[in-house]
């Protein structure tokens, strides 16, 4: 049982987060937060890196893919068609609209220029975040193969049975990404219908 000294040093309360130890974790929120935090500095410094055209065609070519865009192309060409088919009034464009239809052309060419100029953006950065995920998942099997090492080490050192495990020594192995990319292809090619894997290993074509 617990004296009269111990039970008054327990606090009635519970501690606030004041006077919890600095070393306690904080909350998944702050992490997450964190991390979020981060993934906006990377695109703003993406961002910050683009040259002034590139930023003028991501501008435009974002602008087109509204529906603001949308009304204000369906206005001035109604508005062009109606003031040059007023009755009494006579036209600059008269039917069948000729430069209206040079004026569409040219602007067509325009936009689409941009919206590649866009896209071509856009794929530089998506191969930068996808060459980020292949370093960090690299880093992380990596971090994973030393801590499988370690805790086999550790097992040994303290006489742990660990059982029969038929994928221990694989998953212990540091993984080579170039060979499980040509496992990739040629699993593949085998199942790709009329593949090479077809034809190696005689697979008969199915009947109806």
């Amino acid at each position: 049982m617990l004296n009269r000294n111990t039970a008054s040093s327990i606090p009635s309360e519970p501690l606030s987060p004041a006077s919890e130890p600095a070393s306690a974790p904080g909350p998944v929120g702050d992490l997450t937060e964190r991390n979020v935090r981060m993934i906006v500095e990377l695109e703003q410094a993406a961002k910050a890196a683009s040259t002034r055209s590139d930023r003028i065609a991501m501008a435009i070519a974002g602008f087109c893919g509204t529906m603001v865009f949308a009304w204000v192309q369906l206005a001035w060409v109604g508005a062009w068609i109606v003031v040059n088919a007023w009755p009494g009034r006579e036209p600059f464009d008269p039917f069948p609209f000729s430069l209206l239809g040079v004026v569409v052309s040219l602007e067509a060419v325009l936009l689409s220029t941009f919206i590649l100029v866009s896209q071509n953006r856009e794929n530089v950065l998506a191969q930068r975040r996808s060459h980020l995920d292949l370093q960090i998942n690299l880093l992380t099997e990596q971090e994973n193969t030393e801590m499988l090492r370690m805790l086999r080490s550790i097992a040994d050192t303290v006489g742990a049975p660990l059982g029969d495990h038929p994928d221990r020594a694989t998953l212990e192995r540091a993984t080579q990404p170039h060979l499980l990319a040509q496992e990739i292809e040629k699993a593949g090619a085998a199942v790709a219908p009329g593949g090479r894997g077809d034809a190696d290993h005689g697979t008969p074509a199915p009947t109806a």
